[in-house]
């Protein structure tokens, strides 16, 4: 049983109720005593304050974890606990300048004692909080953090009210963080980023809860932290209409304005959301605790399966073609020695791998500590772009003839001497400049890896790295795949020279997008670097010998994307100005979907392949904005090249990890999620 706070308490119910309990209380309290007695001056649980850094920097945030270690057998409490309980409050005294946000709350478990439900957690618990540090402070002031904590631990037969004073001195430094502390951010629930809905009907509360279909579901469960919303106690019955999760319970006290809660997926992997009122749809197919596991597993397959396609697919993209190219005719020149075939391939595999996965891990890493970043999240950075420029610039020059790179070429003396280092490297490459595509299959398999517990969206990563990585894989250790390759000879010299045009393109594309991403400015820093880049390898090819017949196309090369934004940057304004299109926003689509006008949405980034191709051959076309402007169609765009975080939550709260999305929304109706490889017949005949 649980000690009710007193009725100032936020917390508090009737008075009939707390009698009850308090009731219920007395009558437990001397066998329970004498069942897990505590020694004099004893506490039933400890409090640490640790920090996510002790050296904050002066005008920026400092995590603090309010670490709680139970006794076995005891139970602490979360934010709302339940039928019983009391939330864990914190009085701070703080240094002048300092402030101190509201604790953020882990996951929690449920516990059911004499038919009362209470929200609990069972072992070493975390809160959160954040610290605000002033700006101007001098490197080593110290900063001596104050805390008294006031909670209540219970077992399931006794409670005991305790406080702790705790101690804490931070002195102002460079903010090096403690990766341990990661742990305790982690067990937080993810914010869902889109709003849900809840009508109440006689007794009945039924939320309807946006998740995606393809999500796999084991044991969900609803932990609301608006009081008196719902019965604690009551069954939580759930079911799947579509892409939204239907939850119906008995109806509290209460009809709230908004409620608040968390949706635990299963474990302690939870999702943070809102719901407002609003219509809910029937139920669907409902959800059970036995049939969830086995629709787990192949959720979980089903999206690995997505992500190993997608991977597949990226081989075709302008900047890995090349790649995958050289590497598949460095095997033709591998003749009968089987051994050397199959370690390149594995060699090749395994930094696409290892690629992917640590991609993935530090997107999941961002997101846990807040962001909303998606996949290809490092091309919203422009030091990034400018270095995978000067990357792409130095392998078309190579493949012009310039200079030799031996990772890349499959030849000269690393392939020799090292060609599993060599394969290595070039299959990490691969992978890394094939992060600015998502195309089919990978949006639905990076939309849930964001959303599946850490161990299943690093398999889903994973996946996306073998896909990329599959062909080559295949010619290593499938001679018949081998011999159908054509033999070396001097054609290898002209085929390589054409592969430097899809790397040039791509340059042009990265040019493109540091100057959309920092202006003119970062558009002469990077052409700066690019002939600078040139000139060395230039200078390092006329060394090496034999550069004069490849250096003016070299030279070319690096020298066309200064003229690159005069020629698209017009191009794009003319596309873009015939659809009309304004920025997205979901208070602007909530209002036009108000008033009964049909909307077309599509989220986009400058980064994106898929989507300049999607744009430049079906959406910006005469056929489509002569359509939507005869259907008076709404049109709106959200730009995600700089990592918008209210749009990152929009694709997260429809299932996607990135761009493109599209959405229709036809009057009255809900979101249809159309191709993400669109035709002008597809876009058309929604008008129609």
């Amino acid at each position: 049983m649980r000690v009710r706070p007193p009725p100032r308490s936020r917390y508090s119910r009737p008075v009939t109720r707390f009698l009850l309990l308090l009731l219920t209380l007395m009558a437990l309290a001397a066998p329970a005593f004498a069942q897990a007695p505590l020694r004099p001056g004893e506490k039933a649980m400890s409090v640490r304050l640790i920090a996510e850094t002790d050296a904050p920097a002066s005008g920026g945030k400092v995590e603090l974890a309010l670490l709680m270690t139970p006794k076995p057998g005891w139970h602490g409490y979360w934010k709302n606990p339940g039928d019983a309980g009391v939330e864990t409050k914190v009085e701070w005294r703080l240094p002048p300048g300092v402030a101190a946000g509201p604790l953020r709350f882990p996951v929690p478990d449920t516990l059911i004692v004499a038919g009362f439900m209470n929200y609990v957690y069972k072992g070493e618990f975390a809160h959160l909080v954040a610290l605000e540090i002033p700006a101007g402070l001098a490197p080593g002031t110290i900063l001596p953090i104050r805390a008294r904590v006031a909670y209540v631990v219970c077992t399931d037969k006794v409670c005991v009210p305790e406080s702790a004073d705790l101690a804490l001195d931070l002195r102002v430094g460079t903010g090096a963080r403690n990766e341990e502390f990661d742990r305790y951010r982690e067990a937080l629930p993810r914010p869902l980023g889109s709003d849900g809905r809840f009508e109440r009907v006689g007794d009945r509360l039924r939320i309807a809860i946006p998740i995606p279909a393809s999500l796999p579901l084991a044991t969900p469960y609803f932990f609301p932290a608006t009081l008196d919303a719902l019965d604690h106690g009551a069954p939580q019955n759930f079911s799947r209409a579509g892409d939204l999760l239907v939850l119906e319970t008995r109806a509290g006290r209460e009809t709230p304005a908004a409620l608040d809660g968390v949706l635990r997926l299963g474990g302690r992997d939870g999702l943070s959301l809102t719901a407002g009122p609003g219509p809910v749809p029937p139920a669907g197919a409902p959800l059970t605790a036995r049939a969830a596991i086995p629709d787990g597993i192949s959720g979980v397959l089903l999206a690995f399966g997505a992500a190993l396609l997608g991977g597949l697919l990226l081989n075709v993209m302008p900047c890995v073609f090349p790649i995958l190219s050289l590497k598949a005719l460095s095997l033709a020149g591998a003749g009968g020695e089987e051994g050397r075939a199959r370690r390149d391939a594995l060699a090749y595999t395994a930094g696409a791998i290892l690629t992917c996965l640590a991609l993935g891990a530090l997107l999941l890493a961002l997101r846990s500590g807040g962001s909303a970043a998606g996949w290809a999240f490092q091309l919203q950075d422009p030091r990034i772009i400018l270095f995978l420029l000067l990357l792409v610039v130095a392998i078309a020059l190579n493949l012009a003839g310039l200079f030799e790179l031996p990772a890349v070429s499959g030849g000269g003396r690393l392939a020799r001497a090292g060609g599993a280092a060599g394969s290595f490297w070039t299959g990490a490459l691969a992978a890394f400049v094939a992060t600015p595509c998502t195309g089919p299959f990978m949006a639905a398999a990076l939309g849930a890896a964001l959303i599946l517990p850490t161990a299943a969206a690093l398999a889903i990563f994973a996946g996306l790295g073998l896909g990329l990585a599959l062909p080559f894989l295949l010619l290593g250790f499938v001679p018949f795949l081998r011999r159908r390759l054509p033999r070396p000879g001097p054609w290898m010299v002209r085929f390589r020279h054409i592969l430097a045009i899809p790397m040039a393109l791509t340059a042009l594309a990265l040019l493109w997008l540091l100057w959309r991403l920092t202006g003119r400015d970062g558009l002469l820093l990077g052409i700066g670097a690019a002939i600078l880049l040139t000139a060395i390898l230039w200078w390092t090819g006329r060394r090496a010998g034999g550069w004069l017949r490849f250096a003016p196309a070299a030279l070319a090369l690096a020298l066309a994307p200064a003229l690159a934004p005069a020629a698209v940057a017009p191009s794009l304004a003319r596309a873009r100005g015939l659809l009309q299109a304004k920025p997205f926003s979901e208070a602007r689509l909530a209002r036009l979907r108000s008033e009964g006008r049909p909307v077309f949405v599509y989220f986009t980034a400058d980064w994106c392949l898929t989507c300049k191709v999607n744009e430049a051959a079906a959406l910006e076309t005469e056929a489509v904005a002569e359509a939507f402007k005869r259907r008076d169609v709404a049109i709106l765009v959200g730009d995600w090249t700089r990592g918008d975080a209210d749009i990152g939550r929009f694709l997260q709260s429809h299932g996607r990890a990135g761009v493109p999305l599209y959405l229709w929304y036809a009057p009255g109706k809900e979101a249809e999620i159309l191709p993400q490889i669109l035709t002008p017949g597809t876009v058309t005949a929604l008008a129609d």
